[in-house]
């Protein structure tokens, strides 16, 4: 903790978002620039920490240092657990010394765990405190694996001289290493200083296995250009800044919280509190109070039905309604006492909060118009892994309603073979886009067109300005019998309208007859309050009527035909989408 490290004077401009170089040159300019200024605050156990911007580039120097000592620089190293400094500070320090970095999802099974190292060649493994039992318990299972890396190891564990073993592996606290990158800096040592990171950009740095929502898995190969590139984008198509705070509340494995909610809080100097468990992410919203979140819709989802679910219960709905419409007259007209009126249910978020960045699934026009009424902007964005995630955003102050924006810096997109209506299958191209599929050629093969072009298997369409507009994804499009193409995503957003839903899978369900028929699976909203003390067959008879609202402003070939309750939530992956491929 006490080593001395020379660090080189970086010219960087204050006035708009820096362009980085590689990922050592984010912490290096931003550690520069912000210094003492915290980057993150997060708990262990019951106790409180600060990680400053000068703790992340001396963290990152040892941590380089001690991975060389110990001949892991240059290696595929794996990570896994929750989001903490000490996971970020093992990313970078991966890919800024020509290593692989496997972030793994910490929901997998302990067999996917071993097989997912194995697979990817790991030699080490970082991870945090729930980690502690069962990693150097699948030593076995992963017999490449030299060191296990506890980052917060159990005390009283049976250590000596700072480590112990399993099976022929090494485990090596988090610690310990960085003591081994202190020693190696004071006896000369400068092999991770002194390595040019940007020599080679375009080989794999980060390998990550998408975990999505169709029940497949395979490993994406980002470069260490195609993370910079995303970097950037994040930096430079939002308005954050330094004087921004922000709540992490997606796991650190997914590419969209790493690119966004980490690298990008990073480069622009922003503050984040560490969300310790999901039960707790509104207390933490409420505690830490930010001013901007990045999230996928089931939190936006959530936090409007409870705040809808409040307001009715004070029997105050009508009247909001009707400060909500004034007020947005108000504010077309240029006065803007949103903040003012609303100033009871912004406090039920922390009382500062202003920005949303959403992406990772639809998300309702509703949501957004109301939370724009009670002050708080939503930007949509979309992205995907193979993508290292960024692919489009809505711009602050030109968010267009249903769209997921405008493509950002370093992505170009075109609608593959459109058809009357300009709608086709959304294709990428950029220095954002992945190299490939791990070991699987022909899966790579797939989704690249002859001229170089991603295939993302989404469909939408874009208009005149360059906004784009998604539809659905290929995968689960519903065939009816009369040959007509239905995209269940749009259903389900009309169905998110209703208070009474509070999650739903829209799929095709062939009758006896062998038709298909849209079926609406749903799980009723916990907030509901015309919910409250029903019976399951009151509660399908309510939800009924109120999918039968829905049904009229349908088109009668989209119109749900058939409704299920179930009595669970759905199984949903880390980052909160529902698994579809589950639904049967």
């Amino acid at each position: 903790m006490n080593s001395e490290v020379t660090v080189r004077t970086l010219s960087v401009r204050r006035d708009e978002p820096k362009e980085i170089k590689s990922l050592r040159n984010l912490v290096e300019t931003s550690a520069e620039l912000y210094g003492d200024k915290i980057l993150y605050i997060y708990k262990r156990g019951e106790a409180r920490y600060s990680f400053s911007y000068n703790d992340y580039r001396r963290d990152l120097y040892r941590l380089g240092e001690g991975m060389s000592r110990i001949g892991l620089m240059g290696r595929t190293v794996a990570v896994i657990g929750e989001s903490c400094p000490e996971y970020m500070t093992a990313y970078i320090a991966a890919v800024s010394g020509g290593g692989v970095i496997v972030p793994l999802d910490r929901d997998l099974g302990h067999a996917e765990i071993a097989r997912f190292a194995d697979l990817s060649g790991a030699e080490a493994v970082f991870y945090t405190e729930q980690f502690n039992d069962v990693l150097p318990s699948l030593a076995e299972q992963m017999p490449q694996v030299r060191y296990f890396i506890p980052i917060a190891p159990a005390e009283g564990s049976d250590t000596t001289d700072g480590s112990s073993s399993a099976g022929d592996a090494v485990i090596l606290p988090y610690s310990e290493l960085l003591a081994l990158g202190d020693k190696a800096m004071e006896e000369g040592d400068r092999s991770f200083l002194d390595y040019d990171c940007t020599a080679d950009m375009s080989q794999m740095s980060a390998l990550l296995f998408t975990s999505g929502t169709t029940g497949t898995s395979k490993g994406v190969m980002l470069s260490h250009a195609n993370l910079v590139a995303s970097v950037n984008a994040a930096s430079r198509g939002t308005i954050f800044g330094p004087d921004n705070t922000f709540v992490d509340l997606l796991p650190m494995h997914h590419s969209y919280e790493v690119t966004c909610g980490h690298l990008g809080a990073a480069n622009l100097g922003g503050t984040v509190y560490i969300n310790d468990s999901l039960k707790n992410t509104l207390r933490s919203i409420t505690t830490f109070k930010p001013d901007s979140l990045i999230v996928v819709p089931l939190y936006v989802e959530t936090m409007h039905k409870r705040i809808w679910a409040e307001i009715a219960r004070k029997g105050m709905t009508r009247r909001v309604r009707a400060l909500m419409k004034a007020s947005s007259a108000m504010h077309r007209a240029g006065i803007d006492i949103r903040r003012k009126l609303f100033k009871q249910i912004l406090d039920g978020l922390g009382g500062n909060l202003r920005y949303i960045i959403c992406g990772g699934a639809p998300l309702s026009p509703e949501l957004v118009r109301d939370f724009d009424a009670f002050g708080i902007e939503i930007c949509e964005g979309y992205g995907i892994t193979e993508c290292s995630p960024l692919i489009a955003v809505n711009r602050h102050g030109k968010v267009r309603l249903r769209s997921v924006g405008q493509p950002v810096d370093n992505c170009e997109v075109r609608i593959a073979d459109p058809s009357a209506d300009g709608t086709g299958e959304i294709e990428a191209r950029g220095r954002n886009v992945m190299l490939g599929y791990f070991g699987n050629e022909e899966a790579t093969a797939e989704v690249f067109t002859e001229d170089g072009w991603f295939r993302t298997g989404d469909v939408g369409c874009m208009d005149a300005d360059g906004y784009i507009y998604i539809t659905g994804r290929k995968k689960n499009i519903i065939i009816l019998s009369n040959g007509k193409n239905i995209f269940p995503e749009e259903i389900e957003e009309h169905l998110y309208t209703s208070p009474l839903i509070g999650e739903c899978v829209v799929i095709g369900r062939k009758n006896s007859a062998g038709d298909t028929r849209i079926t609406a699976v749903i799980y009723p909203s916990d907030e509901a309050v015309e919910l409250e003390g029903k019976s399951e067959e009151e509660k399908l008879a309510l939800i009924r009527d109120a999918v039968n609202t829905i049904n009229r402003s349908l088109p009668v070939y989209k119109q749900v035909r058939d409704v299920e309750l179930r009595s669970e939530e759905f199984e949903k992956t880390t980052t909160r989408k529902i698994k579809r491929f589950l639904v049967k």
